[in-house]
């Protein structure tokens, strides 16, 4: 087992001991194992934080921050983390939508970053298929 810690500026969002986890990293995923060497890495803008506990899967919506990897520790500091039970499916479409309305608005207006424009959009997407699978 490794422990694993979820935490945002508001909260702790995650902690359990666990058999494996993927961590959405800077430069691709990450899978972590009991045992791992020791990193830092910093994590996508948005992604999907898997977990497993024998037979069962766990996942989470997170963004920007970093994770910190021990043999026995996992430690994610994002700036976002949604649980699907966090997550409300109508909200999540709305927020979808107007990220949708964001990115084509971004397509035409040198004024926005298109990066961060896309990493709202991806964000939102996985709120949205997470919401949606916990219905």
């Amino acid at each position: 087992m490794i422990h694993l810690e979820v935490v945002t500026p508001e909260r702790k969002v995650f902690e359990a001991d666990v058999d494996s986890v993927e961590v959405p990293g800077f430069d691709g995923e990450l899978g972590i194992l009991p045992g791992h060497t020791e990193l830092v890495s910093k994590l996508k803008p948005a992604g999907l934080l898997t977990y497993h506990i024998g037979d069962e899967k766990g996942e989470m919506v997170i963004s920007d921050g970093f994770v910190e990897v021990s043999p026995k520790r996992v430690t994610v500091l994002a700036d976002r983390a949604n649980r699907p039970e966090d997550l409300d499916l109508t909200s999540a479409l709305a927020k979808k939508a107007e990220a949708e309305k964001l990115y084509q608005k971004a397509m035409s207006d040198s004024e926005l970053d298109i990066k961060e424009v896309m990493a709202g959009l991806d964000r939102a997407n996985l709120e949205a298929q997470l919401a949606e699978n916990n219905k």
